[in-house]
């Protein structure tokens, strides 16, 4: 089986690569797993100070898997991407993930959980659920704590698409950079948490993201019971085939 997710480890920074390029790194049983499995050996390993996250290609996450929801139950799925959220929200280790593309609907939520957002200036987002007869249940445990609460009504209920502008103005994005200065300024970030201390950042994190992991562990069964219910609708079956009839 070939590998989604690749880690490499050099000069302090631990750098997963999301690389599923046949379905845009759609949120697949596969992608989810050898994530999770990565980012615990990025916290494990005493050489990184920092985890980067990003993608190989132009998108960075297309979604959740809409093939495989259409296939089963998505109970499963709600679960690990609740826990890909707690994941990164509960790494001792900064982790910033750096946007050169669009992201839609389920990969918002890996942007949400993030510490540190670098996004060029021409990367759209759309939370696209309702399109599809669904809800953001699951991201929206990490993206109601980011996002202005008039923005997340317009976007969670349009599914418009938004671009990094409009997504450093209501939280979600930390720093936009031109198109080409990408590498340049993840690298002035890392220039800067090079200089912190594992210490410092594992007790910053605490502090930071103890709101966000607490409404994770007290909301996390509820809406993956709510995912799972709506993905197995009726109404959420019919307009996921019709999306991807449309798309083949």
């Amino acid at each position: 089986m070939t590998e989604l997710v690749h880690l490499d480890v050099a000069d302090g920074v631990a750098t997963i690569t999301l690389d599923s390029e046949h379905n845009r790194n759609a949120l697949s049983r596969q992608l989810v797993t050898e994530l999770r499995d990565h980012l615990a050996s990025a916290e494990a390993d005493a050489d990184a100070k920092v985890i980067v996250l990003r993608s190989a290609h132009r998108v960075f996450c297309s979604g959740a898997d809409l093939s495989e929801a259409a296939e089963g139950s998505m109970q499963q799925g709600a679960a690990a991407l609740i826990d890909l959220q707690r994941r990164l929200a509960t790494s001792a280790k900064p982790v910033v993930v750096v946007l050169g593309g669009p992201v839609r609907a389920g990969g918002l939520g890996l942007v949400g959980a993030a510490d540190i957002v670098l996004a060029t200036r021409p990367v759209t987002f759309a939370l696209t659920e309702v399109r599809l007869a669904l809800a953001p249940a699951v991201i929206s445990l990490s993206l109601l704590p980011r996002l202005a609460p008039r923005a997340a009504s317009d976007l969670f209920l349009t599914g418009r698409k938004f671009d990094a502008v409009e997504a450093a103005e209501i939280g979600l994005v930390t720093r936009v950079v031109e198109d080409g200065e990408l590498e340049s300024g993840l690298q002035a970030v890392l220039a800067d948490l090079a200089q912190g201390y594992p210490q410092g950042f594992r007790e910053t994190k605490a502090l930071l993201n103890h709101d966000l992991v607490e409404r994770i562990d007290r909301l996390g069964d509820q809406v993956a019971e709510q995912s799972a219910r709506l993905f197995g609708s009726d109404e959420a079956r019919e307009a996921m085939l019709a999306f991807l009839s449309r798309k083949g």
